[in-house]
């Protein structure tokens, strides 16, 4: 049974599982419902730590320093990493376990890179059910790496229960290029390639973060985010980020802060699943897909609002349900 497979670690039949919950065949989201819900008392021991950066940053360096950092302290590591997909094609390339090299191949590592297709967040809808598996086929740390950072790549923070942010060593200026919501969310920000040339400039542009962060409200009672300088390459400055999620967990722990957060981000799944589920059954309807190439033509020749076709669509669905 797949379920005793995953529950035993093996790592080829936590593959399969996240291949049958990222299928859109009717009979493979039956299969998969049933298998988290088989799986789901075994799930909730792990830390889940959200990663994001813009390209070039280093991310994919960094987790896999990271991650077998970790690994040498005794942690079974899962990465979740989205690789973006071409809007022109639709494919994607799936580079990051090529770029994880040592870490792709540890006995207790899992790299999992998954397409974006057209979900917007920088994660793919079904990353969550996938973070769900590893966690009960036993790894304890679970790494979600978004494509990058962006107004909408937001949507990790929602799923995981820190998000890392991995910036650059730049001047001054640089700080406001990054927008203000995706500081917000931070709860540990991270300068990366603080080595060689860069160092020096790294340490300014802590401080500069650092000063940033007095302006911005916590996510979190309990928690007040931190900036570090590391450098991937040369493993300087890992062990501390290791110390700052553990001082997280600790800090969130206390109180129960950390369980309601994913009460939370469980209850907003559901919903989200719901209204995904309700706009595909709306879609696939015949009399709305009867209807819709005249809305559609009638909003683009400027003779219907937006909001009435929608609502035309939506009185239409309902009639017929």
């Amino acid at each position: 049974m797949l379920a005793e497979q995953i529950k035993a670690g093996d790592r080829r039949a936590l593959a399969k599982a996240i291949t049958l919950v990222e299928s859109t065949r009717a009979d493979h989201r039956q299969q998969a419902a049933a298998l988290l819900e088989t799986l789901m008392p075994d799930t909730g021991k792990s830390i889940r730590l959200g990663i994001s950066g813009v390209p070039g940053v280093g991310k994919s360096t960094f987790i896999e320093a990271f991650g077998n950092y970790l690994i040498k302290q005794g942690h079974k590591v899962a990465v979740l990493a989205v690789d973006p997909t071409s809007a022109v094609t639709g494919g994607s390339i799936l580079g990051d376990k090529t770029r994880m090299e040592t870490l792709a191949f540890a006995e207790n590592a899992f790299v999992r890179p998954s397409p974006a297709g057209k979900t917007l967040g920088g994660v793919t809808r079904r990353t969550r059910e996938s973070l769900l598996l590893c966690e009960a086929a036993g790894f304890d740390v679970i790494l979600v790496e978004t494509v990058g950072v962006g107004q909408s790549e937001t949507a990790v923070a929602d799923m995981t229960d820190m998000f890392l942010l991995l910036l650059l060593p730049a001047g001054g200026d640089e700080l406001q290029g990054i927008k203000r919501g995706i500081m917000e969310l931070a709860d540990l920000i991270l300068v990366n390639k603080s080595d060689g040339d860069q160092t020096n400039t790294a340490k300014q542009t802590k401080g500069d973060y650092a000063a940033a962060l007095h302006f911005m409200k916590s996510r979190f009672a309990n928690w007040q985010p931190q900036v570090l300088a590391c450098s991937s390459t040369q493993n300087k400055g890992i062990e501390e980020v290791w110390e700052q999620v553990a001082a997280f967990r600790k800090a969130l722990d206390a109180d129960g802060e950390l369980q309601q957060q994913r009460a939370q981000q469980a209850r907003s799944w559901m919903w989200a699943e719901t209204a995904e589920a309700l706009v595909s059954d709306l879609k696939s309807d015949a009399r709305v897909k009867a209807l819709v190439p005249q809305l559609e033509q009638a909003v683009l020749d400027g003779l219907l609002p937006a909001t009435v076709a929608a609502q035309r669509l939506i009185d239409t669905f309902k009639t017929n349900n």
